[in-house]
């Protein structure tokens, strides 16, 4: 349905999500000072990995594997990285370039799982889990504090991009607008966050446990 009516634009957003997640996994491993089969590695894991789980759980064919465009892209990233001499680039570029990526990829994880007809809700967990899952395993590798096991605003941009775009489907937004619209909002939550410095409030308080 919505996927249908925008299957161009979210198929170019998707390349799009893959390849700017695929430098943030390549950064990773350039920080961690690896060779170039990590630097590959990483970004082919970081690039499909969300995608991947998101297929297999929606039953859908996995959408990397039968062609070749989705793996040369995060194989491009990969040279890319290592020729610019990416360790020198600050945490920074690592943070911003991972906030793209999960915009736009929990917006095309929930148009697919929309499209496969699953409801609004399970839906936007699979934009969720598409925009999330390979950063986790990324960090995972990398020996770096996962987005998910802390306070970072990271899990709720995704969820509020994916929910915006479902909100703006069901209100009968054309889907390229939809679409625009809830990349905008992930975004500019996790920009904002990134820039402020903002976090969750942790567990009765965000300071050390303290016995009574």
């Amino acid at each position: 349905m919505a996927m249908s009516a925008a299957r161009p634009a979210l198929q170019v957003l998707n390349m799009a999500a893959v390849g700017v997640f695929a430098v943030s996994g390549a950064l990773a491993a350039a920080r961690a000072k690896q060779t170039i089969v990590t630097f590959a590695f990483f970004a082919v894991i970081t690039g499909v990995g969300g995608g991947t789980l998101r297929d297999l759980l929606i039953g859908a064919p996995v959408f990397w594997v039968g062609r070749s465009d989705y793996l040369g892209v995060c194989l491009l990233a990969a040279g890319l990285v290592w020729l610019l001499r990416a360790d020198r680039w600050r945490m920074s570029a690592l943070l911003w370039f991972d906030a793209i990526g999960m915009a736009a990829y929990a917006v095309v994880g929930t148009a697919k799982a929309l499209s496969f007809g699953l409801p609004a809700l399970p839906s936007i967990m699979m934009g969720v889990l598409t925009a999330s899952f390979g950063g986790i395993i990324r960090d995972v590798l990398a020996g770096e504090p996962s987005a998910l096991l802390g306070p970072e605003i990271y899990i709720s941009a995704a969820a509020l991009g994916a929910t915006v775009y479902v909100g703006a489907i069901m209100l009968g937004a054309p889907p390229a607008l939809a679409t625009i619209v809830g990349v905008s909002a992930g975004f500019t939550l996790r920009a904002f966050a990134i820039a402020r410095g903002l976090s969750l409030p942790g567990y009765r308080g965000s300071g050390p446990d303290k016995s009574d």
